[in-house]
């Protein structure tokens, strides 16, 4: 009752004979590691066998000139009129690691979560932009609906940024008398944008501060930034 298959023959050419005649109906049959070796080998080679007219040999040497090259012309950039431009777009491409968390200052603030050197971008201060007119309506809106913390950020003479409802982690940045960081007004394609910078090495959960800068009032508004040259109000 048991035959025995034959066993299937190779043609000339290396392929295998199908003794039905049709590849389909002889099923799934194993293939010899000689046969598999030889065939890996031959795609390997192939594949990485470069063109002819593009096998040129990299230099250790001309890779480290390269790299030397695009340092020099990242500090020249740096040291010229756009270097706030090119920090921005750093910082557009790699943002920093930053949490907001429980202050002892006030309320919410911003805390870093991983070093910050001087004078480098730390976020963006993001919001709408709305006129003079704008802003005294909604500051009055705010306070009908109990919004106690004000989130605007005055850009210029025209231009406020108003953070309440539209904003980012920024908008938790708390004041302090001896801050870490400071505002900046930069122009990026023609429209002005408010930036925090740091001024000082910023340790990892440290907490980002700056100063407002509130004009001169009658109404105080008390600081509570417990530093030692505190003002001891915001305005």
């Amino acid at each position: 009752t048991s035959f025995s298959t034959p066993k299937k023959k190779k043609r000339d050419d290396g392929m295998r004979e199908h003794v039905t005649g049709c590849a389909r109906s002889e099923g799934y049959y194993k293939i010899d590691k000689k046969d598999k070796l030889k065939y890996l080998n031959n795609s390997r080679a192939f594949a990485e066998e470069p063109p002819a007219d593009t096998q040129v040999r990299t230099c250790p040497l001309l890779i480290a000139g390269r790299r030397s090259e695009q340092r020099r012309l990242l500090s020249s950039f740096t040291g010229s009129c756009d270097s706030d431009l090119l920090k921005f777009n750093q910082l557009k491409f790699r943002k920093k690691k930053l949490k907001f968390c429980k202050s002892h200052i006030h309320d919410w603030g911003l805390f870093a979560m991983e070093p910050i050197a001087a004078d480098e971008m730390v976020i963006e201060y993001v919001g709408q932009n709305i006129r003079q007119v704008i802003a005294d309506m909604r500051e009055k809106r705010y306070e009908d609906e109990g919004i106690g913390s004000s989130y605007m950020f005055r850009v210029d003479h025209d231009t406020i940024i108003d953070a309440t409802k539209c904003g980012n982690f920024a908008r938790f940045i708390n004041h302090s008398c001896n801050p870490n960081c400071y505002a900046k007004v930069i122009t990026v394609e023609s429209q002005k944008k408010i930036v925090i910078y740091s001024k000082q090495h910023i340790n990892v959960n440290e907490e980002i501060t700056y100063d407002y800068k509130f004009p001169i009032e009658d109404v105080k508004i008390p600081c509570l930034c417990g530093s030692e040259n505190c003002r001891g109000t915001l305005n």
